[in-house]
C-alpha cells in the first residue's frame, strides 16, 4: 500500500547531518523535522527537510542547509533552496511549523532550533525573508516542535513554541559511560525543565509573548510534541503537549487568554500506573465518529503509546490496549505520527514512525533496536488493526525516524508520507493504497477567519453516510502537513452534500451541493466552490 520512493526517482539528494559526536549532545539524536507544503501556490505540495547547524558543541566542517524541494508535478522534485533563501544552517535546526500567519495567501515557515528560531516570510515569488527579529520571534533555548493555531479567534494565526530543557556546553551533564565503555545519551530527566511559550499574533506582521502569567508559563515542561484542537467543544482552540520525562499538558482555552492546565484531571497528563513517560510524538482526531477530539502520544519503549478516548466533560480513558496499539509498540519508541484516511474508506487511520534514542542500544539490549519498523494501522470504524505486515516492503525496514509529514504530492487524492530520518537520508512514501475507494479533496480558504481555516469543521454526506472532520493543526513531532483534507468515501460515486463551519469570527456555516468527485475543490469563506 505504500511504496518506497528512491531519491533516484525522486530527485531528492538531501540527507540530514546529526553532527554525532564522542561526547553525545543531546540535541545530536533529536531531530530533523519535515514538511509538505504548497510554497509557490502551484497546486502540488512541495517538500521542506530541517537540518542541523552551528551551535555551541558543534561546529560543521562545511556549511549546512536545510531543503527546500520544488514539486515538478511528474513525481519529482528540484531543490531551490538557495533560490528561496531558507537555507539556514545558522542555528542547529529541529522542526518546522507552516502556515499563513500574514494573511496574504502565501504559506510562510517558522525553524525551531537549539538557539534562535527563524521566521521566513514568503514573498510570493518563490522568494522568503528572514523576518525574526522584525517579527519579535527570536526564542532563545531549545524549542522543539510548534504549532500555528487562532486561540482568540481574531482571525490571525498565533503560534505556540514547544520548550524542551535547559541546555548548553557549559551547563551539560555527563551521564557516565554505558557497558561498552562509551558515553552515552543523557535521559532527559537530568535536565531541568522549561515553560513553552505563546505568542499572539498582532496583524502587523509583529508577535508578542503572551504566556507570562498564565499556566501556559506556570507549568514546567519538556515539551517535544503538540497538536492544537477543540478538545469540549466550545470554539476555543486547545492544546495537548507531550512532555518527555515530566507530565503531558492539556491546556484547555477558557477565553479571554486565560488557560487552564488539567492534564491530571483528564487523565492524560500520566500512565496507568500514575507515572511520567517520555511523551514525543502527538495527534488528535474523532477516531470513533463521535465528534469528540482523541488524542493520542508516543512515548520510549516500555512505556507503551496511549490513545486517549474523549468521553465528554474533558475527560479522557486511554484505549490503546483495545486497539491493540500498547502491546504492538511496548518495545518501540515513537516520534512522528498522524491520524489519516489513507484507503479513502471514511475511517482515519494511524501512521507511526519509531526510532529509539540511544544509538548503541542494540549493543545491550537483546529486544530494543536503534532502527526501528514504521507501523501502520487500519480503523474499520469499530477498531484498529495492526496491517503493516500487508503495507508493503517498507514496512520490514528499519529506520532512525523521527519527524513525519502526510501530504498528496502525487495529487492522486491518496495521502503520502514524508519521514525524516536521524542522520540519514529522508523516506519518502507514495501512497498506492484504497483501489477503487473514491474522494473529494478540499481546501479551505478563509476570509475573516484565518486564511488556512485552521479551527475548521467539515462534514460531508456520501452515499447515506454523514462523517465530520474537525481541522485541527500540529501533530506529529517537529514537522507540518499539507492542508488540505482529503475526504474519502469509499464505494459511493457521489457526494450529497458538503458543509464548512467556519472558525471565528465569522463563524459561519456554508451548504455546498453538485460536487465533484475524485479532484480537489477549493472553498472560499463566503463565496461558496471554487474550481481547483
Amino acid at each position: 500500500m505504500f511504496e518506497e520512493v528512491s531519491a533516484s526517482a525522486s530527485g531528492i539528494a538531501w540527507v540530514h547531518e546529526n553532527a554525532m559526536s564522542p561526547n553525545r549532545y543531546l540535541p545530536e539524536t533529536m531531530g530533523p523535522g519535515v514538511a509538505f507544503f504548497d510554497y509557490d501556490n502551484d497546486g502540488w505540495p512541495d517538500i521542506f527537510m530541517v537540518n542541523s547547524g552551528a551551535a555551541d558543541f558543534y561546529t560543521p566542517g562545511t556549511p549546512l542547509k536545510n531543503a527546500l524541494y520544488k514539486n515538478n508535478h511528474d513525481g519529482t522534485f528540484t531543490d531551490v533552496t538557495e533560490k528561496a533563501g531558507v537555507a539556514g544552517g545558522k542555528e542547529f535546526g529541529m522542526g518546522c511549523a507552516i502556515a499563513d500567519y500574514d494573511n496574504d495567501g502565501c504559506a510562510d515557515i517558522l525553524v525551531t532550533a537549539y538557539g534562535r528560531c527563524t521566521l521566513y516570510r514568503n514573498n510570493g515569488n518563490g522568494t522568503f525573508t528572514d523576518v525574526t527579529e522584525k517579527a519579535g520571534l527570536a526564542a532563545p533555548g531549545w524549542t522543539t516542535s510548534a504549532v500555528w493555531f487562532d486561540y482568540d479567534n481574531d482571525g490571525r494565526v498565533d503560534l505556540f513554541l514547544c520548550s524542551f530543557v535547559e541546555f548548553s556546553l557549559k551547563s551539560n551533564v555527563f551521564c557516565g559511560d554505558n557497558k561498552l565503555g562509551k558515553r552515552f545519551y543523557c535521559i532527559p530527566r537530568v535536565f531541568k525543565p522549561t515553560p513553552s511559550l505563546l505568542y499572539h499574533n498582532n496583524g502587523d506582521g509583529t508577535f508578542t509573548e503572551v504566556s507570562a502569567g498564565t499556566d501556559i508559563h506556570r507549568a514546567l515542561g519538556k515539551a517535544l510534541g503538540v497538536v492544537a484542537t477543540d478538545i469540549n467543544g466550545d470554539g476555543l482552540m486547545d492544546l495537548f503537549v507531550a512532555n518527555d520525562t515530566v507530565q503531558n499538558f492539556l491546556f484547555a482555552n477558557r477565553g479571554k487568554g486565560k488557560w487552564d492546565e488539567i492534564a491530571l484531571a483528564a487523565e492524560v497528563g500520566f500512565s496507568v500506573n500514575g507515572t511520567p513517560r517520555s511523551g514525543m510524538g502527538v495527534d488528535a482526531t474523532d477516531i470513533n465518529g463521535d465528534g469528540r477530539q482523541d488524542l493520542f502520544v508516543a512515548n520510549v519503549d516500555q512505556e507503551m503509546f496511549s490513545l486517549y478516548k474523549n468521553d465528554g466533560n474533558e475527560f479522557f480513558s486511554d484505549v490503546a490496549a483495545f486497539h491493540g496499539v500498547a502491546q504492538a509498540t511496548r518495545l518501540l519508541s515513537g516520534w512522528g505520527l498522524k491520524f489519516f484516511d489513507y484507503d479513502n474508506d471514511g475511517f482515519v487511520d494511524l501512521f507511526l514512525a519509531n526510532g529509539h534514542p540511544d544509538d548503541m542500544i542494540d549493543s545491550y539490549s537483546q529486544q530494543v533496536k536503534y532502527k526501528e519498523p514504521l507501523l501502520l494501522f487500519h480503523n474499520d470504524g469499530t477498531k484498529l488493526s495492526n496491517v503493516s505486515g500487508q503495507a508493503g516492503p517498507v514496512f520490514k525496514k528499519m529506520f532512525a525516524a523521527r519527524g513525519l509529514a502526510v501530504g498528496d504530492y502525487n495529487n492522486d487524492g491518496r495521502i503520502d508520507v514524508l519521514i525524516g530520518n536521524n542522520g540519514g537520508a529522508p523516506v519518502l512514501l507514495k501512497n498506492n493504497g484504497g483501489d477503487g475507494n473514491h474522494w473529494l479533496g478540499v481546501k479551505l480558504q478563509g476570509t475573516s477567519c484565518n486564511r488556512d481555516a485552521i479551527g475548521a469543521t467539515i462534514t460531508w454526506s456520501a452515499g447515506g453516510i454523514t462523517r465530520s472532520r474537525y481541522k485541527s493543526n500540529g501533530g506529529s513531532y517537529l514537522s507540518s502537513h499539507d492542508m488540505r483534507d482529503v475526504l474519502g468515501v469509499g464505494s459511493a460515486t457521489k457526494i450529497e452534500w458538503l458543509e464548512i463551519k467556519w472558525p471565528q469570527p465569522s463563524g459561519r456555516v456554508e451548504r455546498l451541493t453538485d460536487l465533484p468527485i475524485d479532484r480537489y475543490v477549493t472553498v472560499v469563506e463566503g463565496k461558496g466552490r471554487v474550481e481547483s
